[in-house]
């Protein structure tokens, strides 16, 4: 019997570099359940795209490991040329919103055995103009935080990077006026953050993006905030945001599976916790149960 062919690609300093203390333990799971292992650590951001869209066609499952940003930029490798080869993932980050969703364990050496003995889940991804975003799209208000920090602080403080980027930036908030575009409706007013997301935690916190979410239904779920008029208006809505409780005044909330944002100026976007560029037209589409991932057998009702 032909013996089957595993790219393992992975991010030698996510998460405290600790792929190093399990990377033996990974290759001999992945070689026990019938793998040929071709294992490629990458050099800088950004390879691991390269990497997937030039070989994932070679192999039978391409596995990786890092944070979420590792995780989108093989996903987006992959769907270059190769989507119908499956993707397994081995968590290494400091918040890892989509494993979190997918129930995928934090345990290395778990999460090695649920992407070669898992279960196959077919689930959404995003297409944001002419790139992919595995689970999150992002725009104001704390979005530059992530790709600002630097991965030793990630590492050192984890969320705590995060909120004390962001807090440092309130006193400089910016709001930016957009029409926004959706099968359904059309809206035009001030915002200071936007989120389409396809998960049930970002930023380490569950809830946030809503009460019912199905990662494979077809919809993103759409959370964007207003302009506060004063102090006490950003403090209730940064409340809200934390305990998912809607506030109409200050925010919409909705789901969809098409949206298109249109500014006067170039606004930057945050693609899973990576800079996904500056644009001034921004066409996000659902691509219903695209990505193949392997998941543990018994993650139930994601």
């Amino acid at each position: 019997m032909e013996e089957k062919r595993l790219l393992f690609i992975f991010n030698p300093k996510a998460g405290k570099g600790q792929i190093r203390n399990h990377l033996l333990d990974i290759i001999d799971i992945f070689v026990k359940a019938g793998y040929e292992v071709t294992a490629r650590p990458t050099q800088y951001a950004g390879e691991a795209a390269e990497i997937a869209a030039e070989a994932a066609k070679k192999y039978d499952l391409v596995v990786c490991s890092g944070g979420d940003g590792t995780l989108d930029e093989v996903v987006t490798g992959i769907m270059k040329t190769a989507p119908q080869v499956p993707v397994g993932y081995i968590p290494a980050g400091s918040t890892n919103d989509f494993a979190n969703s997918l129930r995928i364990p934090k345990s290395m050496k778990r999460a090695a055995e649920a992407a070669v003995s898992g279960e196959l889940y077919a689930c959404d991804v995003g297409a944001f103009n002419d790139s992919t975003f595995v689970y999150i799209a992002a725009f104001g208000l704390f979005t530059d935080v992530s790709y600002e920090t630097r991965q030793e602080m990630k590492n050192v403080l984890g969320h705590m990077a995060y909120i004390l980027e962001g807090m440092k930036k309130l006193a400089a908030v910016k709001s930016y006026h957009m029409k926004i575009t959706t099968q359904d409706t059309v809206i035009e007013d001030d915002f200071l953050y936007g989120m389409v997301t396809n998960s049930t935690s970002v930023g380490g916190f569950r809830g946030i993006t809503g009460k019912f979410v199905n990662l494979s239904d077809g919809v993103f779920e759409v959370t964007l905030v207003k302009r506060p008029k004063n102090l006490e208006d950003l403090n209730q809505i940064l409340g809200a945001l934390t305990m998912r409780d809607i506030d109409a005044a200050q925010m919409y909330c909705f789901k969809t599976s098409r949206i298109k944002f249109e500014t006067d100026e170039e606004l930057a976007w945050t693609l899973d916790g990576e800079f996904g560029g500056k644009h001034t037209e921004v066409v996000i589409e659902n691509r219903k149960q695209a990505l193949k991932i392997m998941t543990p057998a018994t993650a139930e009702d994601r």
